[in-house]
């Protein structure tokens, strides 16, 4: 099947005169409450011309999240951890610790003004990271977010192993995507994780696709792939697990 999203054209880069984001990481994992205030805070200070774009690199504590597409009701089997109202596309799913979250806030009025290029390059970007590590993954027409074959479970079965999630105020994106290098995998069965509720399609990592991968290898792969598709990005910073907000 020939999927949409393969002739959208890759790649979001701006004027070579512009600023580069900036790209940060936070060594501690950040509540979420306090990602949403910083992400909507920067957000509103780019579309103002106030503050430079932002990569930003982190992990959550163990928790759920509903995009505008959930349903509480039918996609949360057991809340053994808090759910969240996420204000993002797409449906319910997990954050927690072994998983590299990352944060965008772009201009995509200055870059490319077209939401479904700006998926499409989120999924290039994974697809690119991963085959670092010699994983091979593939988008579907039907479901957003980057897969993994699964032959040795079944001729048919499919294994997610990133999700993208965003929403644009202004033309400036928020929420990003999410990798799954190590977290503990039996978290995602309290939730039906992007409404996803075929018993072949099922959820993966990097670690247990059998890479003794490290979340600085990922971001390593993530920082080399990033430039090719959506330009240079300033020197990498540290951040600690309470960011100051931009008013």
């Amino acid at each position: 099947m020939v999927n949409a999203r393969d002739t959208l054209g890759f790649g979001l880069k701006t004027a070579p005169d512009a600023a580069p984001p900036e790209w940060r990481v936070s060594a501690e994992p950040l509540a979420y409450e306090t990602a949403l205030a910083e992400m909507d805070a920067r957000a509103a200070a780019i579309a103002d011309g106030r503050a430079p774009e932002l990569v930003w690199l982190l992990e959550h504590p163990p928790l759920y999240t509903a995009g505008t597409g959930a349903s509480a009701a039918a996609d949360v089997i057991d809340a053994r951890f808090p759910v969240h109202e996420a204000g993002r596309g797409g449906q319910m799913t997990y954050h927690g610790p072994g998983q590299r979250v990352v944060y965008l806030m772009l201009d995509l009025k200055r870059r490319r003004p077209d939401v479904r290029a700006y998926v499409a390059t989120l999924e290039e970007w994974i697809i690119r990271t991963l085959a670092a590590f010699n994983v091979r993954g593939e988008r579907r027409e039907d479901r957003v977010g980057v897969w993994v074959r699964r032959p040795e479970k079944g001729a048919t079965r499919e294994d997610k192993i990133a999700a993208i999630g965003i929403r644009v105020k202004r033309w400036v994106s928020l929420h990003g995507i999410a990798i799954n290098v190590d977290p503990d995998l039996s978290h995602f069965s309290g939730i039906v994780p992007c409404g996803v509720r075929e018993q072949d399609y099922g959820v993966t990592s990097l670690v247990d696709l059998g890479l003794p991968v490290t979340m600085e290898d990922v971001d390593v792969a993530l920082r080399a792939e990033f430039e090719p598709l959506f330009g240079a990005a300033s020197a990498s910073a540290s951040a600690s697990a309470e960011p100051k907000l931009i008013a």
